[in-house]
């Protein structure tokens, strides 16, 4: 998506609205270079449609896993929800991006988030039949839940003194 001027040098968009637009696009396709570039360039990374969807709704919808490490790594919200109260784990979910998914979870989203119609990322695979999506979710919930467990009896270990 990085357009070149006449002499070689990349064009810088001319305004907010068409840097969302590309940067969007970008992460839609998996355009990791061009999503790094439009980073660089002081996109905002909460940056979102007419429809409040992120690039990380858009990657993790496609499956972009890379696209989607970078854009967590940048501070992306894994919990960004769009018009409709989807976060990328619904997208992730619906379109049955196992590896996203894990991820997503692997990084604080939420796998019991409700989108305005009251179903969750785990209601959405089901909905679709998709055992691998509703299994991965489940491993990926309990493997979080048993971190954050264990973290919290280290921290809540005995009275020393």
């Amino acid at each position: 998506m990085t357009r070149y001027l006449e002499n070689g040098t990349p064009e810088v968009a001319a305004t907010a609205a068409e840097l969302t637009k590309e940067f969007l696009e970008a992460a839609r396709y998996g355009d990791l270079e061009d999503v790094k570039t439009i980073v660089a360039q002081g996109v905002r990374l909460d940056s979102s449609d007419d429809q409040g969807r992120t690039a990380l709704h858009m990657a993790s919808a496609n499956g972009h896993l890379e696209v989607v490490q970078y854009l967590i790594s940048q501070g992306g919200d894994v919990n960004a929800k769009n018009a409709e109260d989807n976060t990328p784990l619904h997208y992730a979910a619906l379109n049955c991006h196992v590896p996203v998914l894990q991820e997503l979870i692997a990084k604080g989203s939420d796998a019991a988030a409700l989108n305005k119609h009251d179903r969750s990322p785990l209601d959405e695979a089901l909905g679709r039949n998709n055992l691998a999506v509703v299994e991965a979710i489940n491993a990926a919930a309990v493997t979080q839940s048993l971190s954050s467990n264990a973290i919290s009896t280290v921290d809540m270990g005995g009275d020393d003194e």
